[in-house]
């Protein structure tokens, strides 16, 4: 990271390889893969892509002494019509109970592929009032990349009381994206590919994005060569290019409010205060016909 300019506020909140693996015994940490696949399931399909869990992969390895966390098997609504959608504070405060999670636990988050997985249980996290979680930064791609250890003993941690405290405003609905189109005040940001932005692809029902919000991509906030985290000068023009600032509603958005959570997750980062995810995002948006769309 750069020593001039902008930082990271919350520096805790993203942990490098090197600690990690300096950590891996203590006794208060729990790590956690979050992995998640998506296989695209066609144009012209009911859904936008089959979830598929991340589970073999990380019994065919691990950070040693990780759990996995299944995000759409264990910490999503299981009756809903959309993916990933937020369960209730009881449900989610019993899931991270049974992992072993309490209030005196240190939670370190990674997946593979893109580190979205991983930002949006640390957002879930922070919606239901707990703030010592991290993403590890490169995820499993630095730690292997690295030849650091594997291991591929499953991990049980002991029972904890996790105790939901619940912030209003982490997570929104339609109705307050709605209101937020045409307001000076706001804006809004499409963590989608350009391709589906622009409306290339009718992937998730309508194609185009929600009337005059802007892209900034999750994955192009991530270096490509290690899957970190880009510098904060670099995140902050980035956003700042596309008339986001600290005093504006920030609204983050995608196909199902995963890769949302990565642009919400730097935005805290920089100092950004009034930030929210639209959870069901453009799932939920472009199967409502009442709802406007823009393309181009």
């Amino acid at each position: 990271m750069t020593t001039d300019g902008p930082k990271y506020r919350y520096p805790d909140a993203i942990v490098e390889t090197d600690w990690l693996a300096d950590h891996l015994n203590d006794a208060a940490l729990r790590i956690f893969d979050c992995t998640v696949h998506l296989l695209y399931a066609g144009e012209g399909a009911d859904v936008p892509y089959i979830v598929e869990s991340g589970r073999a992969d990380y019994d065919k390895g691990h950070i040693p002494g990780a759990d996995f966390i299944d995000l759409q098997g264990e910490l999503s609504v299981a009756e809903s019509p959309y993916r990933f959608t937020v369960p209730s504070p009881e449900h989610f405060a019993a899931a991270l109970s049974k992992h072993g999670v309490g209030d005196d636990t240190r939670v370190i988050l990674y997946s593979t592929g893109n580190a979205q997985w991983a930002t949006r249980i640390w957002w879930m996290l922070r919606a239901f009032g707990f703030d010592n979680a991290a993403v590890l930064n490169g995820g499993w791609q630095k730690w292997t990349a690295e030849g650091r250890a594997v291991s591929t003993e499953p991990v049980d941690y002991p029972a904890a009381t996790f105790n939901a405290r619940p912030r209003d405003g982490l997570f929104i609905g339609p109705d307050a994206v709605s209101d937020a189109i045409g307001d000076a005040g706001a804006c809004t940001i499409n963590a989608l590919s350009p391709e589906l932005h622009r409306g290339e692809s009718g992937r998730y029902g309508r194609p185009g994005r929600i009337p005059e919000s802007e892209n900034i991509p999750a994955a192009s906030l991530l270096d490509p060569q290690d899957n970190t985290f880009l510098d904060p000068a670099t995140v902050a023009e980035r956003f700042a290019s596309i008339g986001a600032s600290p005093e504006k509603e920030i609204i983050t958005y995608c196909g199902g409010g995963i890769a949302a959570t990565l642009d919400a997750f730097l935005l805290h980062q920089l100092g950004y205060e009034r930030i929210t995810v639209y959870d069901n995002s453009m799932s939920e948006w472009a199967k409502d016909e009442s709802r406007p769309i823009e393309t181009g």
